[in-house]
């Protein structure tokens, strides 16, 4: 199961939010692309970036942050926030990041994803962030009546990168991510699932990568140091490793 540290930007900094409330910000640091490069020195292969003020806004605003990040290190970046239009899209990926995020205009407008999807085959994942089951949008400001599931198997037929699930309600909050739901998406589709929200302790990312999700996004966690990057990698080896001995015992 791949890990992917977050970097959340808001003004240029690195920031966390408490469930996704731009008034329940934290920073951790005011230098993005020295944070990349640490998570790198660490282990990262995979980097996850959030522009939250253009998740919010609309379009994107941490242009220049993204850059230097993509720029300071050489693994895999993907990028969620404000991802709205083709042109965008095409700026970002110039950018070198390896794939984008959206989230409010696949909810929206299904079919312009659907067509974007098809000119970038693989490089767009859908971000579907959910409040009690709900598909939330507009940086989470604003919750629809569609079902998170309902809008996976929508898409899912796509050629989309991966679905990026987060559970609002656990995000940022240090108490475990939503198992029973992370489940059930992966039940209700087959495509790559990387789940976020609440990812706090070793056995979460264990726990995650034994109920067969392709990937988890850890923030807050990292960041405040209850659980290591180290640690995370190792436990998502490890149910790797539990689970191609328990193949090869079958």
């Amino acid at each position: 199961m791949q890990v992917w540290p977050a970097i959340d930007l808001r003004g240029g900094n690195c920031v966390r939010l408490l469930q996704g409330d731009y008034d329940r910000e934290t920073v951790f640091g005011r230098d993005p692309a020295a944070m990349a490069r640490r998570w790198v020195s660490e282990g990262a292969k995979y980097l996850h970036l959030v522009d939250l003020d253009g998740a919010r806004d609309g379009k994107s605003v941490n242009a220049e942050a993204i850059a230097a990040i993509a720029l300071a290190v050489d693994i895999p970046c993907e990028l969620g926030g404000g991802i709205r239009d083709e042109e965008t899209i095409e700026q970002m990926l110039a950018l070198g990041l390896a794939r984008l995020v959206i989230g409010t205009k696949a909810l929206k407008e299904p079919d312009w994803f659907r067509r974007v999807c098809t000119r970038f085959p693989g490089r767009l994942a859908v971000g579907i962030d959910a409040r009690n089951g709900r598909v939330a949008s507009d940086g989470w400001l604003e919750t629809s009546d569609i079902a998170a599931t309902e809008l996976a198997r929508s898409l899912a037929d796509e050629p989309i990168a991966a679905v990026i699930y987060t559970d609002i309600a656990r995000d940022g909050m240090m108490s475990g991510p939503n198992f029973e739901a992370m489940a059930e998406m992966r039940r209700a589709i087959t495509v790559p699932l990387v789940a976020s929200g609440g990812v706090t302790t070793v056995d979460d990312v264990r726990r995650l990568a034994e109920a067969g999700m392709d990937g988890c996004i850890i923030g807050r966690a990292l960041y405040e140091g209850s659980l290591t990057l180290g640690d995370a990698l190792a436990a998502a080896d490890q149910a790797a490793d539990g689970e191609a001995a328990e193949r090869f015992d079958n």
